[in-house]
């Protein structure tokens, strides 16, 4: 049981990063359900529910959690080799150039914002320590220095952090299938399981377990490159 509490500004502020409605363009991504659902691949709520479940417990969700923790233990432990250990990882454990701008542009995105809108000297140091390591900021690792600067419990932030990821690709299936918002809801609902349990595996891991097992993930991002008609960015 996880008994650490987290603040109420701590978690406002974590709510608002995650929220849709922040700027970081998420909803432009699919992640290739766009073009799992042009194949049939993903073709109801159960196939939508099954194909999000695998992207967050052995896809980008299962790596990026794991980079997420990494750069939250950065900050917390004041160790920026960690954080450029994280930010390199995060660059090379890419399956595709869209999964890569995926990562990149929202990365980007969070810091530019955070900047403008929460300019806490603490974060702009650490982000300022992030974007000299001359590599493309991962939103994985955003995020995680966000919240470790905010106070945010790991375990909490790692749950709240694989439910946007979740919620924010069957937002996407919901439109392309496309489904009724209540069948998005139980495919939400559905995954709170293997979602919790995918923020309490990635505490148990060694730090250096990185890896997924989602290649037909990675092939349909692959095939949304080429796809004639898109929506969506990846």
């Amino acid at each position: 049981m996880i008994t650490e509490k987290i603040s109420d500004g701590a978690l406002y502020r974590l709510m608002t990063w995650l929220s849709p409605s922040f700027p970081v363009g998420a909803y432009t991504y699919s992640h290739g359900i766009e073009f799992a659902v042009e194949i049939g691949l993903v073709a109801d709520r159960d196939s939508l529910t099954d194909w999000v479940e695998a992207i967050v417990t052995q896809g980008a969700g299962r790596i990026d959690a794991a980079l997420f923790r990494a750069a939250w233990q950065a900050v917390n432990d004041d160790d920026q080799d960690m954080l450029i250990w994280a930010a390199e990882m995060a660059d090379a454990y890419r399956a595709s150039p869209e999964m890569a701008l995926e990562s990149s542009g929202q990365g980007r995105a969070l810091l530019d914002t955070l900047r403008n809108i929460w300019p806490d000297p603490l974060f702009m140091a650490w982000a300022g320590k992030l974007t000299n390591v001359d590599r493309p900021v991962a939103y994985a690792v955003a995020v995680g220095v966000a919240a470790a600067v905010a106070g945010v419990p790991l375990h909490h932030a790692l749950v709240a952090y694989l439910h946007a990821l979740a919620a924010n690709l069957i937002s996407a299936g919901v439109r392309l299938v496309p489904l009724g918002q209540t069948d998005g809801q139980k495919a939400q609902a559905a995954l709170e399981g293997p979602v919790r349990a995918a923020a309490e595996q990635c505490q148990s891991r060694s730090i250096n377990e990185l890896g997924g097992a989602a290649p037909m993930v990675d092939w349909t991002s692959m095939q949304h490159e080429t796809q004639y008609t898109r929506l969506f960015r990846s």
